[in-house]
C-alpha cells in the first residue's frame, strides 16, 4: 500500500488530513514518536501500520531543509574531504558529456544523471577510497571495472578509486557509455 492510499484511508476514517493532525499534535506539544503513536491510536483507533504513516508525514515535514549545494557537500565531511576537489573536477568533465547531466544527492551517495535516468553513482566511501557505480548493462566486468554485486542494486559496475589519478580517461570513458546508454 502507498503513503498516499494510508493517508486516504485515514482520512476516510477519521475526518482529518495530515495538516489537522499536524495542527493537533502542535497544540498537544506532541513531537517523539512513541508520543505520537500512542496518542494517534488511543484518540483515533488507529493501528501502527496507519500511525506510523501520520508520524512519517509529521516527521517529513519538520525535518530542517538542506539545500542541494549541502547535502552535496555534507558527503565530503571530516577526513573525505579530500575527495572534494577530485570530485569536482570528475564532475565538471562529466558534465561536458550534456547539458542534461544533474547530481542528486541521497544520504549515502551521489547520482549521477541524465535528464531523470540515473547512469552512475558515486561515493566518497572513506577517507582512502572512493566509489564509481555505472550503469552498463551487458558489459562484462573485466580489470577495474568490477561487478557491483551486493555494493549496489541501482548500478551493475563499481570502480574502487583509491587515487585521485585513477579518476581517469578510461574511468571518464566508462561513465560516457554509461550517459550515453540512459
Amino acid at each position: 500500500m502507498t503513503l498516499k492510499a494510508y493517508l486516504d484511508n485515514i482520512q476516510a476514517k477519521t475526518g482529518k488530513t495530515p495538516d489537522d493532525f499536524r495542527a493537533l499534535a502542535q497544540k498537544k506539544g506532541l513531537v517523539k514518536t512513541g508520543d505520537l503513536l500512542a496518542w494517534l491510536q488511543a484518540d483515533f483507533g488507529l493501528g501502527r501500520g496507519h500511525a506510523m504513516a501520520i508520524v512519517h508525514v509529521l516527521q517529513i515535514s519538520s525535518a530542517p531543509q538542506v539545500s542541494r549545494p549541502d547535502a552535496i557537500t555534507a558527503h565530503f565531511a571530516g577526513k573525505k574531504a579530500a575527495w572534494l576537489k577530485p570530485y569536482a573536477a570528475l564532475l565538471k568533465k562529466v558534465e561536458a558529456f550534456g547539458p542534461d547531466v544533474s547530481v542528486a544527492p541521497t544520504n549515502t551517495y551521489l547520482s549521477l544523471l541524465r535528464g531523470k535516468k540515473k547512469f552512475a553513482v558515486l561515493e566518497p566511501a572513506t577517507p582512502e577510497r572512493f566509489d564509481v557505480g555505472l550503469k552498463l548493462k551487458g558489459l562484462p566486468p573485466a580489470g577495474r571495472l568490477e561487478a557491483s554485486g551486493a555494493w549496489n542494486s541501482m548500478v551493475t559496475h563499481r570502480v574502487r578509486v583509491e587515487n585521485p589519478k585513477q579518476f581517469n580517461a578510461e574511468l571518464l570513458a566508462w561513465l560516457r557509455q554509461a550517459y550515453e546508454a540512459a
